[in-house]
């Protein structure tokens, strides 16, 4: 990848923390000071995603991405596949399998668990709003603009534009 994509990538994510900021010139200053620990850990793991083999910059990334993940309860592998414009809400206490495939302008919030005993996790569309406390099991599919309400443990695939609440998930609105 190069630097331009990751540039690209970057701003897609900052642009949901700060949408009136175009250039990201506050992204910098934000991700060292340590304002919004989840913007910090969303630019350090991507850097760690795209760099695994320049080691000075991909050295400092991981460590960044194991200091503030460890702090806050962060658990996403950097081979995890996330798309443009993930939006982090209240990160703390976030497990995702590493063969997780997020898709664009998601939002996941506070303890989630995205997990697998067989290896096929969760693929989750665009536009997807999960919010706190909630549990994907096995292998689900989260289809474009779904909403998974608060503390659902989603073990069937929800539709696209359709919103799953609830212990198992069922959906309310589609």
């Amino acid at each position: 990848m190069k630097f331009a994509e990751l540039r690209e990538l970057l701003l897609s994510d900052w642009h949901r923390y700060q949408p009136t900021d175009k250039c990201g010139k506050h992204m910098i200053i934000n991700v060292l000071t340590g304002k919004n620990h989840s913007a910090a850990f969303l630019f350090w793991w991507r850097i760690a995603s795209v760099y695994q083999r320049r080691i000075s910059l991909a050295f400092v990334a991981h460590f960044m991405v194991y200091r503030i993940g460890r702090k806050y309860g962060l658990q996403i592998p950097t081979c995890t596949k996330i798309g443009r414009g993930l939006y982090i809400g209240h990160g703390i206490g976030i497990v995702i399998n590493p063969d997780t495939i997020i898709g664009d302008n998601c939002n996941i919030s506070q303890f989630l668990t995205i997990g697998s005993n067989k290896g096929t996790p969760a693929k989750i569309g665009n536009n997807v709003y999960i919010g706190p406390n909630v549990c994907l099991v096995e292998n689900v599919m989260i289809g474009d603009n779904a909403k998974i309400g608060a503390g659902a443990v989603v073990v069937k695939d929800v539709p696209a534009n359709a919103t799953a609440v609830g212990n198992p998930a069922r959906v309310i609105i589609k």
